[in-house]
């Protein structure tokens, strides 16, 4: 089933965004919707919420956007910032974006009660931070640069880093899901999830940039990743588009 398309939008070149059901990738053989979806009405809290414009963003905490010091002590590794813009198909920022993010720590471990990885859990360090886009739409996050690790999706089967992104828009039914990786990792070519996108040229648009003019010496060094949410240049999303 195939939704209809406001006039005006430019849906991105085929092989930009993953197939739903990806053999390579395992769990998509369960994930993937099996039947046509059904088209739900939206309700008024749906498409008002959560109201992120200047005035509406005391849910965005002091340090949710430094993730080094959301708790009492340093966490463990290589500390960096991550920063971009979130950019609409013409290049124009996008403000008031609500992004969030969430990560392995340095040794590849998730805090989570199912993650059974033997990497070490580092007690001032979970992974999760948001932030809201500036009038320009740059947002930027202060963090430690995730380590990989193993899971079971096949033989020695391990993931590259990678941070998890996920935007709202001006509502909660505007939600898109992304991961941003870094330059030359040696796992690209065995990950399932990264290779599910068709495209490489789109794929390269989920690889972040290193920028030694934004590296702060002697504490950080840094990456830039612009996001952009649709049009020829559009990121690969993990989202259903059609």
């Amino acid at each position: 089933m195939t939704l209809a398309q406001p006039a005006g939008y430019r849906p991105p070149p085929p092989g930009t965004h993953p197939p739903l059901d990806h053999p390579g990738y395992k769990s998509t053989g369960l994930r993937a919707p099996s039947q046509a979806p059904i088209v739900l009405p939206n309700r008024l809290t749906e498409v008002t919420g959560p109201l992120l414009t200047a005035g509406h963003d005391d849910l965005i905490g002091p340090s949710d956007h430094d993730l080094t010091t959301q708790h009492a002590g340093e966490p463990i590794g290589q500390r960096i910032v991550v920063f971009g813009r979130v950019l609409d198909s013409d290049g124009r920022p996008v403000p008031d974006t609500l992004v969030e993010v969430w990560q392995a720590n340095a040794s590849g471990r998730y805090p989570h009660k199912n993650d059974n990885w033997a990497g070490a859990l580092d007690p001032n360090f979970t992974g999760g931070g948001r932030v809201l886009t500036n009038n320009k739409g740059e947002y930027s996050f202060t963090t430690i640069k995730p380590g990989a690790y193993p899971w079971g999706n096949h033989h020695n089967a391990w993931r590259p880093a990678h941070i998890h992104f996920s935007l709202f828009g001006r509502a909660f039914t505007q939600r898109l899901v992304t991961q941003m990786y870094f330059p030359d990792d040696p796992l690209f070519d065995q990950d399932p999830i990264f290779n599910s996108v068709p495209d490489p040229k789109a794929r390269r648009r989920m690889i972040s940039t290193f920028d030694l003019e934004a590296t702060r010496p002697e504490w950080a060094l840094a990456y830039r990743w612009d996001i952009v949410l649709r049009g020829r240049e559009q990121t690969p999303f993990e989202e259903p588009h059609e």
